[in-house]
């Protein structure tokens, strides 16, 4: 029997319009990473989540994380990329 474990991903600005919303919760394996949590999104949301993965960030129980073998906390923040000035 696999572990499972309830992981909140909240989305902002962009990420948001991809996903059509701002927050869910995914019931993954207990070991999933990073890289388990993109290849997810990628399936549920397609092209538009991928354009904002190639260049977003990830806060994993607020600490910016960008290793796909980095295992999941409880919350990850889905962020697109930030224009600068």
């Amino acid at each position: 029997m696999t572990l499972m474990s309830i992981v909140s991903v909240r989305y902002f600005a962009a990420a948001s319009d991809a996903a059509g919303r701002e927050q869910e919760e995914l019931v993954l394996d207990a070991n999933a990473t990073l890289g388990t949590l993109r290849t997810e999104l990628l399936r549920r949301y397609g092209d538009p989540m991928a354009r904002v993965l190639r260049s977003g960030s990830f806060l994993v129980d607020g600490i910016a994380r960008c290793d796909a073998a980095h295992p999941l906390g409880r919350q990850v923040d889905v962020l697109p990329p930030f224009a600068g000035g």
